[in-house]
């Protein structure tokens, strides 16, 4: 009763303030006692907390899509999760989620301070990144094309960085590439560990939030495909997951999942359908093969992994 009633005025206060919607970084933390983590090891203190911030994100954006906003996109990363959550309404089953969360957030940066950890690292534990199919320094080589009847061309990805909310990379092709997403020299691109592009170059595809949850068979969701740089240039998709399996790509080994996509490219006061099918490393979030087919040049693209080069 009385979590309830703190979740209950939590609530109240935010409506009172600013009417039927509110940040959800006021959402008020429901308190919890950092006991609970005695003993913890810092490494599992801080997976706990990024797990914590992860899944908050994800109920933000839910939030944030049913009710239209879509701006929660704006900024939101695991490490500065917090601060960054904007305008998803405080009330209901997302209010006392939201608060559980933000409270053992809280708790665990408070047990965090008592066991005399270090500051929570962006970089992706070495163990971790350690059982990873891809290394930093490593080469992800693939083949690209409009469509099945263009000749293909090669794009590069070096790894970079390997972060606890994506891994990051320097985005490069050959000269003269012909496909329309084709990245320049040296272009950042970045994914999180789900599959979903959060940071891509001019010109380049990118879906920061198609991806959610745990990727079960049958799991439905929703999102965007963007191109960079055009804010007119989007399309609206749903992607289910299809299939599991292991996939081998030049003697590496990625446990793959499967989804169909399938949704509209925005014209004006219209729209065009598009189709396809992506393909992502379950434990990585790697693209290994990415089909779009759309009447709309910049979402109709073939993209194959087909090597990853040592360092």
């Amino acid at each position: 009763m009385r979590a309830a009633a703190l979740v209950a005025g939590a609530a109240a206060v935010a409506l009172m303030a600013v009417g039927c919607a509110s940040r959800s970084g006021e959402v008020v933390p429901l308190p919890a006692n950092p006991a609970q983590f005695a003993g913890w090891s810092c490494g599992r203190i801080d997976d706990e907390s990024e797990r914590v911030q992860r899944r908050a994100a994800e109920l933000a954006w839910t939030v944030d899509e049913r009710s239209g906003n879509n701006i929660v996109a704006l900024g939101v990363g695991v490490m500065v999760f917090w601060p960054a959550l904007l305008a998803v309404r405080p009330q209901g089953p997302e209010a006392d989620d939201l608060a559980q969360l933000k409270g053992r957030f809280e708790a665990l940066r408070e047990a965090a301070s008592l066991a005399r950890c270090p500051p929570l690292s962006a970089d992706l534990p070495a163990a971790r990144a350690a059982a990873l199919p891809v290394a930093l320094g490593e080469r992800l080589v693939y083949e690209e094309r409009p469509h099945a009847r263009r000749a293909a061309t090669e794009s590069v990805w070096t790894v970079r960085a390997l972060r606890r909310e994506a891994l990051e990379y320097s985005a490069a092709a050959p000269s003269g590439a012909g496909t329309p997403d084709a990245p320049g020299e040296g272009s950042p691109l970045r994914h999180d560990h789900l599959g979903n592009v959060l940071a891509a170059g001019p010109g380049m595809l990118m879906w920061p939030n198609l991806l959610r949850g745990d990727l079960v068979l049958g799991q439905v969701m929703a999102g965007e495909i963007q191109v960079v740089d055009d804010p007119l240039a989007r399309a609206r998709v749903r992607a289910q997951v299809v299939a599991f399996g292991p996939q081998q790509v030049g003697g590496r080994r990625f446990d793959a999942v499967v989804l169909e996509l399938f949704g509209d490219v925005l014209e004006g006061a219209g729209s065009t359908r598009l189709d396809g099918v992506i393909v992502v490393d379950r434990t990585s979030g790697v693209l290994l093969r990415l089909d779009l087919r759309s009447a709309v040049p910049p979402f109709r693209v073939m993209r194959r992994l087909v090597r990853v080069e040592p360092r």
